[in-house]
């Protein structure tokens, strides 16, 4: 469909539509409000605006009902059956028995369950994602489950509009890349933490898994942008040489960084037992 066939649709087909992106009544009704959209662009600014500025933790709640468990296969197939979540599928047994115990402890702690975007992540991926974060409190939960629900929301409106044009959209506008120069090959499977400083405290606003090049380039949705300010990337690298059975000196690094505008921001890490550097990459 293009975005012209789109803004040719009746208003209930539409309202329908945009509830399949994201089930929140409240951003479905606001973004009624700014039907027809101007371009592709104009589209996720609006979603981007209205799931920011105009929705509250109560539509963000809602819309998080609607998504089945990660694990809960059964759930998976009866509710959605969603090839967002193919590669779960493939995963072992043992996997999919820690992904669903894991889930029903993260619903009882924060009240609503585990939202990742999991387009792209692997099965043991999500599993260690699901670890890191039930170690979070509630409030940083529930802000990075719905910075979660806001990726999952453009992939789907590409997925209605899929003769549109969406080359504008960016990656994260913060991105990492760990190489583990003692074997010259990619820090894999590494637990990351981005994080800001409130009122004096630092919490998580994103965390992610680095992938099979050690990347991770969607710790933020796409075309939101953070505050100028200082932020720091905490990287769990004793976990990473603990399962090669390496010691290492640096059980975790943090690296702190300054946001001065909205442009991109790349933070690699190369690490090795006993050293690590950091610069600003491109």
């Amino acid at each position: 469909m293009t975005l012209a066939a789109f803004n040719a649709l009746d208003k209930k087909k539409v309202q329908e539509l945009l509830f399949s992106c994201c089930g929140s009544k409240k951003w479905t009704e606001h973004m009624l409000n700014y039907f027809p959209f101007a371009s592709e662009k104009d589209l996720i600014d609006k979603a981007t605006k209205v799931w920011y500025d105009e929705c509250s933790e109560e539509d963000w709640r809602a819309s998080f009902t609607h998504h089945p468990k990660i694990g809960d296969i059964n759930s998976l197939k009866e509710k959605f059956a969603s090839k967002e979540q193919a590669a779960i599928t493939t995963a072992d047994e043992e996997t999919i028995h820690q992904l669903a115990f894991l889930n029903n402890r993260y619903e009882k702690q924060f009240g609503f369950i585990f939202i990742v975007c999991a387009t792209g992540k692997s099965a043991s991926e999500m599993l260690q994602l699901i670890k890191d974060r039930v170690e979070n409190s509630v409030d940083e939960e529930l802000h990075i489950a719905m910075a979660e629900q806001q990726k999952i929301t453009i992939i789907r409106l590409k997925k209605i509009i899929s003769n549109g044009n969406f080359k504008f959209l960016n990656m994260s506008q913060i991105t990492t890349h760990v190489l583990d120069t003692s074997i010259g090959k990619p820090g894999t499977d590494i637990s990351i933490r981005l994080m800001s400083k409130e009122n004096g405290e630092w919490k998580t606003l994103s965390q992610g898994v680095t992938n099979a090049d050690g990347r991770i380039s969607d710790l933020l949705p796409s075309e939101k942008t953070i505050p100028a300010g200082n932020y720091k990337m905490v990287f769990n690298t004793g976990s990473y040489f603990e399962k090669k059975n390496i010691k290492t000196f640096y059980p975790s690094v943090e690296i702190m960084f300054t946001v001065t505008d909205e442009s991109h921001y790349h933070v690699p890490l190369l690490i090795n037992p006993f050293g690590y550097s950091t610069y600003r990459g491109s």
